[in-house]
């Protein structure tokens, strides 16, 4: 009988096999600051129960991470390895963090997924995130 992924909190120590992952995943967007080591560092230090991973036979083929301000939590770079996908996983990662966010009290949960990446959208929607119109999101680069 063939064992199910297991997930896990993510810790540094996937952050070589995590990131290889996300450059592998279609529909990602990595940041060579914020994604280096140092950025998910401090990402993990500051969110100790809401980011995880998903191993198989000893390889790592799912990641999620999410972190919140107190009041609203959000979702960044969700990946599934290819031959994972369509069978669960990833939806058990968002039910982890889900789980984990109601335990630390918080209630909503926002992502943010490029307009081209169909599959992700597709998988977001199906997880029950709305697409919001009445929002203009913005951002700004300060370093």
């Amino acid at each position: 009988m063939e064992q199910k992924p297991v997930i896990r909190i993510m810790t540094l120590n996937d952050y070589e096999k995590v990131y290889a992952l996300w450059k592998r995943s279609s529909g990602m967007g990595i940041r060579s600051v914020d994604d280096a080591k140092p950025g998910i560092q401090r990402f993990l230090e500051r969110n100790i129960h809401t980011c995880f991973v998903a191993e198989h036979e000893g390889l790592l083929v799912g990641a999620i991470l999410s972190g919140h301000d107190g009041r609203r939590a959000y979702i960044y770079h969700t990946a599934v390895a290819k031959a994972y996908q369509g069978q669960g996983l990833g939806t058990a990662l968002v039910s982890s963090v889900e789980q984990a966010l109601r335990n630390e009290g918080i209630t909503k949960i926002a992502l943010v997924a490029f307009k081209h990446n169909e599959g992700g959208n597709r998988f977001w929607e199906n997880q029950g995130f709305a697409v919001r119109d009445d929002l203009v999101y913005r951002n700004k680069q300060i370093t």
